[in-house]
């Protein structure tokens, strides 16, 4: 088959590896009917995270049909149409039980293999499954491929994203990062009855964008946010911040503008050694501080019934449309934000 592999610092190559096998009888081969690029794919693309194998199959958003699996598999069938979360999960252990998904104890994320153990990505032609009853969800026929991608990442993570900071209807929030997760933030707050959400970018189109969703947008590049949100707050501050970015600076300004007591969720994937603000700070302000990986699958039902109610226009999230063999420039320009780019969509 045909994928896109990592083959160094910035440099993915469209080439032919051998076709996945069921190697375990919980297994699934998904044959893909599209994939996606993500944020989070360029730290490998950078190797900000080294130890990745060169020829690991990238990317981690796919959906597609089953087309074989495993004989311990009984709740899929050949032919069922599914979406993936980036990571795998069993379903039944500890951590599945009480909704950390992502933290299953057998779990693996897809896209990482490092000295040759691991589980390759879905930026192919056909993925391996894994666990896949407890990972794999299928979805109405009545979406698009493209539409049920949402659910296995971006708008899984923008809704954990919102649901950390306890939505009030008559709440001031924030999003920090207008790029998809934080778009995803916006209408998952919004699903839960936030009414004033600002958001933070200096990108005009994906500030549009955010306008476009219900948010009300703010340049940081042309203002002082932390000021500006103070004034509207009536000197308080923000009741919650959704930090959609994962760098320190992005951390630094979610500290500035939450309020006494408020909380911070942070679903960036941060890569630095420390965090922008000190205990003492935190202590400070009785800050509430939440972090870490999305359980996607615990989250892919509500998410596929947001989809589905067709109230929010996901389609206008995608920015291109590429063919699989085009996945080197695809990154590039993902990378580069060139013209427009928001969210990159490939078919095989």
């Amino acid at each position: 088959m045909k994928a896109l592999t990592f083959q160094g610092k910035q440099s993915i190559e469209y080439t032919s590896i051998p076709d996945p096998e069921i190697l375990q009888a919980q297994d699934a081969i998904v044959k893909v009917d599209c994939c996606a690029v993500c944020g989070s794919d360029l730290h490998v693309y950078h190797e900000r995270e080294k130890g990745l194998d060169h020829g690991t199959v990238m990317g981690h958003e796919f959906t597609g049909e089953v087309v074989a699996v495993g004989k311990e598999v009984k709740q899929l069938q050949i032919g069922d149409k599914v979406v993936s979360p980036f990571s795998t999960s069993c379903g039944q252990c500890y951590y599945c039980n009480i909704g950390l998904t992502a933290r299953c104890t057998q779990g693996q994320l897809y896209g990482w293999v490092e000295g040759d153990q691991g589980l390759h990505g879905g930026q192919a032609e056909y993925v391996r499954v894994p666990l896949a009853e407890g990972t794999l969800v299928k979805y109405n026929q009545g979406l698009s491929p493209e539409q049920a991608l949402f659910a296995g990442d971006i708008l899984s993570t923008g809704y954990y994203c919102a649901d950390q900071v306890n939505i009030q209807p008559d709440g001031n929030y924030a999003v920090i990062g207008c790029g998809p997760v934080g778009l995803m933030c916006i209408i998952s707050a919004k699903e839960m009855g936030a009414q004033t959400i600002f958001a933070i970018d200096q990108i005009p189109e994906r500030l549009a964008k955010a306008e476009e969703f219900g948010a009300i947008p703010i340049n940081f590049s042309q203002i002082d946010v932390a000021a500006h949100l103070k004034e509207l707050s009536k000197g308080i501050g923000m009741d919650g911040v959704m930090e959609a970015v994962g760098n320190p600076a992005a951390a630094r300004m979610a500290y500035e503008l939450i309020r006494y007591g408020g909380s911070i969720s942070t679903v960036g994937v941060h890569t630095s050694s420390g965090f922008a603000f000190s205990p003492a700070e935190a202590y400070d302000k009785n800050l509430q501080y939440k972090v870490g990986r999305c359980p996607a699958r615990h989250y892919m039902k509500t998410s596929l019934e947001i989809i589905e109610s067709g109230r929010h226009d996901l389609d206008g999230i995608i920015s291109h449309r590429m063919k699989l063999h085009e996945g080197s420039e695809a990154y590039r320009i993902f990378d580069k934000k060139q013209d427009n780019c928001l969210k990159v969509i490939l078919y095989p």
